[in-house]
């Protein structure tokens, strides 16, 4: 074979390779994308559990929002709402355990902001000192 020739099966695997991971990553976001899925999720991963509670753990968040990213969220398996009948109706939001799988992630999302804003904020002072 020649070398034109390997050259250009090694580009077309590398590309069906980085197709593969940009459809990934982009059902990823689709799933837990945006500013508030996964702090909701981090949130009621903490106990919190009624909508009240998530709303007011998960500071900058409208009622319509988080009742919009509720139903997203139970769209995609990751959360369930029970609703209890009685005098008054009760309504709590649950964690399935397909929502554990997100753990490694949030690990690493929470390492990196902290790094970040560690790196930020020496960057700062570093430029005060001039």
């Amino acid at each position: 074979m020649s070398k034109e020739n390997e050259n250009q099966i090694d580009s077309k695997a590398f590309t069906e390779e980085c197709n593969a991971v940009l459809r990934a990553v982009s059902d990823a976001q689709y799933v837990i994308g945006g500013k508030w899925k996964l702090m909701i999720i981090i949130s009621m991963a903490r106990g919190n559990k009624r909508f009240t509670e998530i709303q007011k753990q998960v500071s900058g968040i409208s009622a319509r929002v988080l009742s919009s990213e509720l139903k997203d969220l139970e769209m995609n398996g990751l959360i369930v709402k029970k609703v209890e009948n009685g005098y008054p109706v009760s309504i709590e939001y649950e964690l399935l355990p397909y929502s554990h799988t997100l753990e490694e992630v949030v690990g690493a999302m929470t390492r990196w902001g902290m790094q970040h804003r560690q790196k930020i904020m020496s960057e700062g002072k570093s430029a005060s000192d001039k």
